[in-house]
């Protein structure tokens, strides 16, 4: 049974233009799992100055912050951790008794997943993508040690000015390109989008790939990743990167860290429809 709210409860929120549940359900799973006396509640705001201003003021222990404030949200900040000052981009805020700190929590999960997965800086890579979850994954190879890699993007101007900052080549189209990783950082693939059914990457240079990284979580299973485990390939999975993510987020709100099996339960209760 969960607990009752009362006067000493912590509360921890997210910002997003298009709340969901997924967080929500993550967050409050393990607070009950761990017996914290803590509540999570999503949210979005036409007024991000006064939505800032309120967890500072209200002692909001935490906020997530996802699209479009992950840059905005910036200067009403006292603070930049070094995971979002290196990429310009904040998903989550800590409150620590009216000091504000952004960390970006996205880069931290693919930094530790492309360790975890031993993903050797070698390997060359494309990386189909160039808005902020791009980002992360472009600076997270770049810190990692990678030096050969494309930033596919068919906007030039948003993928020559990631290729710049990240300091890999942009191209317009996978081309003739063969990559030994293959990155999708789109919405190809994404349950209830337009281009749901649709691979991220031609069938033939997921053949000559030798992993497949995609950072879509829903559904966990895309048909990128489908059709990488079909041929047998490693994968490194959106839904991978959505749990540790949200793991860092919770670590950060309450100095505890839950056990892979309260993990993996409260992943799989944040996917329920």
């Amino acid at each position: 049974m969960p607990h009752a709210i009362d006067k000493d409860t912590q509360l921890c929120m997210s910002l997003a233009g298009r709340p969901g549940n997924t967080g929500t359900r993550f967050h409050n799973h393990l607070y009950e799992a761990l017996g914290l006396n803590y509540a999570y509640k999503a949210f979005t705001t036409h007024d991000l100055p006064a939505a800032v201003g309120g967890i500072r003021a209200l002692g909001i222990r935490g906020c997530a912050i996802s699209m479009p404030f992950k840059e905005a949200c910036i200067p009403l900040l006292d603070a930049l951790d070094p995971s979002a000052a290196v990429i310009d981009s904040v998903n989550t805020i800590v409150n620590d008794q009216g000091r504000l700190t952004g960390y970006n929590t996205d880069f931290l999960a693919i930094a530790q997943l492309l360790d975890s997965h031993g993903v050797s800086p070698g390997l060359s890579f494309a990386l189909h993508g160039s808005g902020g979850m791009a980002k992360a994954v472009a600076f997270a190879l770049r810190q990692a040690g990678f030096r050969q890699g494309h930033i596919v993007a068919r906007n030039p101007a948003a993928g020559q000015a990631l290729a710049q900052a990240s300091g890999f080549a942009w191209a317009a189209e996978l081309g003739e390109l063969r990559p030994a990783l293959l990155i999708n950082v789109t919405p190809i693939g994404m349950a209830g989008g337009p281009e749901a059914q649709d691979l991220a990457f031609p069938a033939e240079a997921i053949e000559r790939a030798e992993i497949v990284f995609d950072v879509v979580a829903l559904p966990a299973e895309t048909p990128l990743i489908r059709h990488a485990r079909a041929l047998g390939k490693p994968v490194i999975t959106g839904a991978e990167v959505a749990t540790l993510q949200a793991l860092e987020q919770f670590v950060l709100y309450t100095g505890r860290r839950p056990s892979p099996e309260q993990v993996a339960r409260a992943a799989a209760y944040s996917r329920q429809s």
